[in-house]
Parts: C-alpha cells; sequence; structure tokens
C-alpha cells in the first residue's frame, strides 16, 4: 500500500507520517544551500549555554556553519584561528566580555575585517546604537530576537561583505 512520499510504514499498525511543517523545514534547508564545506561560517559567542545553542541550531538548520564560544576570549582565539565570515558577540561575558572582545578584534590585522554584530539582552538603545557602531561592530540585536529577525540580520551582513570584497577585487 502506497502512503504517499512524507509517510513511510512501519511493521504492523505502527507507521510514521512526517508532519507538514518537518517536510516544510526539510525543503527550506535543502532549497538553494552551498555544499557544507562552502557555507559561510558563522561564530556565536555568548555565556548562556541555552542562546549558543538555540541559534546556533537554527543556523545550522538554514544552511550555516557554526562554531560558538563561551566568553570572550574564547572567541578571540576561535576568530583567529577559523577566520569566521562573521562573528555573534554578547556583550555581558565571564572573562573578557563582548566589549573588550570586539576591540580585541579590530585590532588584530587577521581578525580585524570580520563583521561582529552584538546580540545583547541589556536594554540600553539609546547607548548602544553610538557605543557598538563606535567600538567597530555592524550592527547590533536585543534579546529575546525572533530566529527569523537573527537570520535576516546575518544574511544582511554577509551579505555586505561580499559586496565590499567584491567591490575591492
Amino acid at each position: 500500500m502506497d502512503l504517499g512520499p512524507t509517510t513511510t510504514a512501519v511493521v504492523g499498525k505502527v507507521f510514521h507520517i512526517d508532519s507538514a511543517l518537518s517536510v516544510c523545514l526539510r525543503c527550506h534547508m535543502m532549497r538553494d544551500q552551498p555544499p557544507a564545506e562552502m557555507a559561510p561560517l558563522i561564530l556565536i559567542a555568548d555565556d548562556n549555554v541555552d542562546t549558543r545553542e538555540m541559534y546556533g541550531h537554527y543556523l545550522n538548520m538554514v544552511g550555516y556553519r557554526v562554531e560558538t564560544a563561551k566568553d570572550g576570549n574564547e572567541a578571540i582565539l576561535k576568530a583567529r584561528v577559523l577566520h569566521p565570515d562573521l562573528v555573534v558577540m554578547d556583550l555581558q561575558m565571564p572573562a573578557l566580555d563582548g566589549w573588550g572582545a570586539i576591540r580585541e578584534l579590530q585590532t588584530r590585522a587577521d581578525t580585524a575585517t570580520i563583521p561582529v554584530i552584538i546580540l545583547t539582552g541589556h536594554d540600553f538603545k539609546a547607548y548602544l546604537e553610538h557605543s557598538a557602531l563606535a567600538v567597530g561592530a555592524v550592527s547590533y540585536l536585543m534579546k529575546p530576537c525572533f530566529p527569523e529577525e537573527f537570520q535576516r540580520e546575518v544574511n544582511a551582513r554577509l551579505t555586505a561583505r561580499r559586496n565590499r570584497t567584491a567591490g575591492a577585487v
């Protein structure tokens, strides 16, 4: 008996039916994705493991490669070794905070051109608008941030970086 392309019969009366959402997500994930080794690499630095996992899994799901760091020091080390296409940086982290990590990334020749998006839970928008750009970040987002909004900002900043790189050639 043919149960259709999204249904798989198992033994006896037990069977599995994919939900429309899971089928849509799989189709969305596979559409227009570069091969994994060519997908942009995003480094997410946040001391909150749930934040790293949530945004990391979402970016993986839509086709990006993701690495994570738990503080500013680890973010700098990983940025120097991995050369990510973009860094997403929390501001309040132990050891070295996001402000210090961004400053350090901006002063090093091997990381100075990596765009940084600040992702913070602090609601000081008026201060952040000026200071984020002053420290070297390309933009900022406030937590909680819907994954779709997060993805739009990542896409926009990667596109801007590609355009700058193409214009420099």
